[in-house]
This record gives structure tokens, sequence and C-alpha cells, in this order.
């Protein structure tokens, strides 16, 4: 069976002698280059449901755990050490379902999601989707790249430019993985706990979470 990253989950020894008041340790959400991310949509936890990143290196970068079923209408994305980095929220607003992103020093949206307004109107894919930040006029698309169960998923800014894209992953070998495990790639100087936000709300949406 192929696994799912082929490098060690466990952290480096390096890692873990970090403090997490380190400055000089702190995670650096946002880099110059292109970063490329393995998603797992599995909890770790013993029956438990979420979702797991890891890096390129094999290591447990984010996670989300469900301790209790699936598709809460409350997560939390958090760090390898449990710190809660996005607070993921879905509210029902007549027919309509919206979702909000906090970041965890807010108590304020910093994002939200909805179906797009021609995705509701039948002139566009079903699983396009408008993430609107904060007060802000900016904004970017969400859009599905199959049907059905898969998370496989392209973001675009408001220009359309692609600061992500999630697909099925492939093994060394070509083997292609199932539906549940993606690989990310993310864009240089955009911050990637915010795109794995994004990964939460879509899964969230697919009902993988």
């Amino acid at each position: 069976m192929a696994k799912v990253h082929p490098l060690s989950v466990f952290p480096s020894t390096e890692y873990e002698a970090c403090s997490s008041t380190s400055t000089s340790c702190s995670k650096n959400y946002m880099t110059s280059k292109r970063e490329v991310f393995t998603i797992w949509m599995k909890s770790l936890v013993m029956q438990g449901n979420g979702c797991t990143a890891f890096d390129e290196n094999g290591e447990i970068v984010y996670r989300i755990d469900n301790y209790d079923n699936k598709h809460s209408n409350e997560v939390f994305l958090m760090d390898l050490r449990g710190k809660v980095l996005f607070t993921l929220c879905e509210r029902k607003v007549g027919v309509f379902t919206r979702w909000k992103g906090y970041a965890a020093d807010g108590d304020k949206p910093m994002f939200r999601v909805r179906k797009s307004c021609r995705s509701i109107l039948g002139n566009e894919e079903s699983s396009s989707y408008k993430v609107i930040m904060g007060s802000d006029s900016s904004f970017y698309k969400l859009q599905g790249l199959a049907a059905g169960k898969s998370a496989a998923f392209r973001i675009t800014d408001s220009n359309g430019r692609v600061v992500a894209e999630a697909k099925r992953k492939q093994s060394s070998s070509g083997v292609v993985l199932g539906d549940d495990v993606l690989s990310l790639v993310v864009e240089p100087h955009i911050d990637h706990s915010f795109i794995m936000a994004l990964v939460t709300v879509y899964g969230l949406i697919k009902r993988q979470i």
C-alpha cells in the first residue's frame, strides 16, 4: 500500500527542542518560495475526525481533531503543538450556508466564505465559493476541481492569479492515492496557515472533516 507521506511523520529533534516562546524557533507561515504540503483528510487521534497536513520533510505542521462527530459546526485549525491558529464556524442564513474564519487573536471574522452568486443561479460550477476578507474589498475564489466528495480545489485572488491548488496526490511510483489524500501547492508570499484554513472550510463543505 502506498504511504500518505514516504518520510517520518514525527518532528525532528531540533523542532522538539524549540521552546514555544522562542523567537528564533517561531513558525513562519509565509515564505519566499513555493511550498508543497501533503493533506490527509484524517485525524491522527484514534476514532477522531479531522485533517492532518505534512510539510515536504514529512513533518506534521497543521492538524484538526474533531472528537465528537464528522462535520461539526465549529472546528479548530491547530499547529503541531495544539496551538489554535483559526476557528472555523458554519452558520445557516435562511436556506444558505456561510462559513466564518476567526484568527486566534481576533474577535471579528478574518474572512467569510459563501457560495458564489453565479453558482447559486446555476451559471457556474456548483463548487465555486467566494472568500471575502474582513471589511476589505479584497476577495479570493475557491473553486472545486472534481465532482463528488473529492476535496481537490484551486484558490485564485481577485486578479485571477492562482495562489494555491490541491489535487490528489501521487506516490513516487505514480500510484494515485485516495480522494482524501491531496498534494497542496502554495505559491510564494502567501500565508499558508490562511490557505489551510480554507482547506478546512472546503473539507467541511465536502463533509470530509
